[in-house]
C-alpha cells in the first residue's frame, strides 16, 4: 500500500464515530470515483484536471482573504473610529492578535505555521501531507492579523492555504508523493497568479521558491493552474489586484550605473532585514510565555503604527502613492503631515518606514500573528527605491525616473530577501504591463542576489530548514538524500549477544545467523561493540577456548555510529569517513536499534531517484 493510501486510511479511521457514519457515503463515493478514474483516466490526465481545480480554488482563496482584510479595515476606519483612527492604531494590533490566539487555542487547537516555510517543510519532511485545518485556518488568522494592523503580508498565508488544498486533494485521491508535490507547486503558482495577475511569474515562483523541478511533466499542470487562477481572480476582481502600473519613461543606458548601485543598496538592505529579523526574534524568544510576548510585542507594534501609520497592514496604499508620483500622501495621515513639503523630512520618513517595517513585521510574528514576509519585502523595496532615486535627483547626481527605480528596487529586495531573482524580474515586468524595464530588472536583481549570497546563503524561508538539513533544492542528489528517512532503512535482523557470554554461546548464535555482524549490548540495551565473524572465524572451531574466551574479548568498537535523528547527509558522511559498510543505529539514550547498510542505502537512493525524477 502506498504512503498516501496509508495516510488516507489512517485519517479516515481517526474520525469521530458519529462523523465517520455521516461521511460513509462520501468515502464510498470517493472510493467509487477513484476506481472509475483509474479505469478511464491516466494519472497524467487526472493531474491536469486537478491542476485546473487547484487554480480555481487558489483564485477563490485569494478573493476571500483580500476581501476579508479590506472589510475589517473598512469597519475600523469608518464613522466614529475615523476621528480617532490613529490613536486606535495603538490598540488594534493587540486586539487582532488576541483573536488569532483564541482561534488557535479554542478552535484549531494546533499551531498555525507560516505559509511558505510550512509548505517547504511539508514537502521535505512530511511526505507532502498538510494538516486539514490549514485549508481555512490561515485565511481567518491572517485576515484578523492584517485587518487589525499586523504589519505582514497576505501572500504567505494564501500560498499556505492553497498548498493545503493541493496536498489534501492529492491525499483524498490517493495520489503518490510526486503528484502531491506537483499539486502543491500548482497551488503556490495559483496563489501568486491570482494575487498579482502575473501567471508567468507565478510559475517561476513555484520553480524557484517551492523548488519544483521544471520538466515536461510539471510544466503543463503549472500552466493550467496558473492560468485558471488568474482567470478566476480577474473574473471577480477585474484589474483591482494589489497594484498595476504602466511604464511611461523608457530605460536609458546612462542610468545603468545607478541600477548597479541600486542592486548593491537593496542587497545590503536585504542583509539588514535578515539579520534584524533574526536578532529581534532572539530577543523576543527569551520570553517563555506567549501571553507576555503578545502583550509586549503587540503594544510595541501599536506604538510604531501610531508614529508611522503606513506600516499598518500590508502597506500597499503607500506603495501606490509613491509609484503614482504622490509620495507626500504617505505623510498625510501621520503626526508629521505638516512637514510633507520638506524634502529632508520626507526622505527621512520614507527611509524610516523601510527600516521599521523590519521591526514591525517581526513584532507581528512574535506577538502571535499570522502572515508572510513577501508583502513587507515589496513595501521595503518601494521605500528604498524612492529614497535612492529622490536623493540622487535632489543632489543633481542624475535625472532618474523615480517610479521606475521604485519598481526595480522592489525586485532587488525580492531577489535579496527571498533569494528569488527570476521571480522578482518576471513579477515586476508583468505588473507593469510590459518588458520595458527588463534589462534594469535583470541588472539590479542579479546584483542584489549576488550581494546577499555572500553573507546569507539561505533565504528567510529556507534558513531554518537548511540548518536542520531538511531543505529540498534543485540539486537532485541533495534533494533525494533529504527525502530519504533513516528510520525506514534500519535493519533489525541482527542477533545481539551479551558481552559476558562465552565463545561457546557465540558459536551457537553464529550457527543460526545469516549475518556476519553481531552487536554486543548489555542488559539495558546499551550498545557496547560489535563482533565480526570474519575476525573470529579462525577460533570458532577451537573448543579449548569455548569456556575461557568471552564475547568482550572478541568484540571491537564500532568505527562510527549514527543517531536515529541524523539526516541522511550526515549518515552518508559518516560512512565516507569511517570506510565501514554497516553502521549501528542508536536512539537518544544510546540504546541499540539496528544497523544501516551502505548497500541498502544505495538501493533506496536509486529507487527514490527513479521514482521522483522520471518523467
Amino acid at each position: 500500500m502506498s504512503k498516501a493510501s496509508e495516510f488516507y486510511d489512517k485519517t479516515k479511521s481517526q474520525v469521530h464515530p458519529y462523523l465517520r457514519g455521516a461521511n460513509t457515503g462520501f468515502y464510498r463515493f470517493i472510493g467509487a470515483f477513484n476506481k472509475w478514474r483509474r479505469d478511464n483516466l491516466s494519472e497524467k490526465q487526472f493531474t491536469y484536471v486537478l491542476a485546473i481545480a487547484v487554480g480555481f480554488l487558489s483564485g477563490i482563496v485569494a478573493l476571500i482573504i483580500k476581501n476579508s482584510v479590506h472589510f475589517i479595515q473598512l469597519i475600523l476606519t469608518k464613522s466614529f473610529f475615523q476621528r480617532y483612527e490613529f490613536v486606535l492604531y495603538i490598540f488594534y494590533p493587540v486586539v487582532g492578535i488576541l483573536i488569532v490566539q483564541w482561534l488557535v487555542r479554542k478552535v484549531v487547537k494546533q499551531r498555525i505555521n507560516h505559509g511558505i516555510p510550512n509548505t517547504l517543510h511539508a514537502i521535505s519532511r512530511k511526505n507532502a501531507l498538510i494538516r486539514k485545518h490549514n485549508l481555512w485556518s490561515s485565511i481567518v488568522a491572517a485576515a484578523a492579523t492584517v485587518g487589525f494592523g499586523g504589519s505582514v503580508g497576505l501572500e504567505g498565508p494564501t500560498v499556505g492555504t492553497t498548498s493545503a488544498w493541493g496536498a489534501n486533494l492529492g491525499t483524498l485521491f490517493k495520489l503518490p508523493y510526486k503528484t502531491r508535490t506537483l499539486l502543491i507547486g500548482c497551488a503556490a503558482a495559483g496563489a501568486m497568479a491570482s494575487l498579482f495577475n502575473a501567471p508567468v511569474a507565478a510559475i517561476v515562483f513555484a520553480i524557484e521558491v517551492i523548488m519544483l523541478d521544471l520538466t515536461t511533466a510539471s510544466l503543463i499542470p503549472l500552466l493550467l493552474a496558473s492560468a485558471s487562477a488568474a482567470i478566476t481572480s480577474m473574473f471577480f476582481l477585474g484589474d483591482t489586484i494589489l497594484f498595476h502600473f504602466d511604464i511611461t519613461e523608457e530605460f536609458e543606458f546612462g542610468h545603468i550605473p545607478f541600477y548597479l548601485g541600486l542592486g548593491v543598496f537593496t542587497g545590503l538592505t536585504s542583509i539588514l532585514f535578515f539579520r534584524s529579523y533574526t536578532q529581534v526574534n532572539k530577543i523576543m524568544d527569551k520570553m517563555k510565555r506567549q501571553r507576555n510576548k503578545t502583550m509586549i510585542a503587540g503594544s510595541l507594534l501599536g506604538g510604531l503604527l501610531f508614529l508611522l501609520p503606513p506600516l499598518y497592514g500590508e502597506g500597499y496604499e503607500a506603495v501606490n502613492a509613491i509609484i503614482g508620483g504622490h509620495p507626500e500622501q504617505i505623510m498625510a495621515s501621520s503626526l508629521f503631515s505638516s512637514y510633507s513639503e520638506n524634502i529632508f523630512v520626507l526622505l527621512a520618513f520614507v527611509l524610516l518606514l523601510g527600516l521599521m517595517k523590519i521591526v514591525a513585521t517581526t513584532l507581528t510574528f512574535q506577538a502571535g500573528g499570522v502572515g508572510g514576509t513577501f508583502g513587507p519585502t515589496l513595501f521595503m523595496g518601494a521605500m528604498y527605491g524612492f529614497f535612492f532615486s529622490r536623493t540622487v535627483n535632489y543632489f543633481e547626481l542624475g535625472d532618474l525616473p523615480e517610479a521606475n527605480f521604485t519598481l526595480v528596487a522592489m525586485a532587488g529586495m525580492m531577489a535579496g530577501n527571498l533569494h528569488a531573482p527570476l521571480t522578482a524580474i518576471f513579477l515586476i515586468a508583468e505588473i507593469t504591463g510590459g518588458y520595458e524595464l527588463f534589462v534594469p530588472l535583470m541588472i539590479t536583481a542579479s546584483i542584489a542576489f549576488v550581494t546577499v549570497k555572500q553573507f546569507t546563503p539561505h533565504s528567510i524561508y529556507t534558513a531554518q530548514l537548511a540548518r536542520r538539513g531538511e531543505l529540498i533544492t534543485h540539486d537532485k542528489d541533495q534533494a533525494v538524500l533529504t527525502l530519504m528517512r533513516l528510520h525506514r532503512e534500519i535493519e533489525t535482523d541482527f542477533t545481539t549477544v551479551d558481552p559476558y557470554s562465552k565463545l561457546r554461546d557465540l558459536v551457537k548464535v553464529i550457527s543460526t545467523s545469516k549475518r556476519n555482524l553481531f552487536p554486543v549490548i548489555d542488559d539495558n540495551r546499551n550498545f557496547i561493540g560489535v563482533v565480526n565473524l570474519n575476525e573470529v572465524r579462525q577460533i570458532i572451531f577451537n573448543q579449548e577456548l569455548y569456556d575461557t574466551t568471552y564475547v568482550h574479548d572478541l568484540m571491537n568498537d564500532a568505527p562510527e555510529y549514527v543517531r536515529k535523528e541524523d539526516t541522511m547527509e550526515i549518515v552518508m558522511n559518516k560512512f565516507e569517513q569511517s570506510g565501514a559498510w554497516n553502521l549501528p543505529v542508536l536512539d537518544d539514550q544510546g540504546h541499540y536499534m539496528g544497523f544501516v547498510s551502505k548497500s541498502k542505502l544505495f538501493s533506496a537512493y536509486r529507487n527514490m531517484l527513479k521514482e521522483f525524477y522520471n518523467e
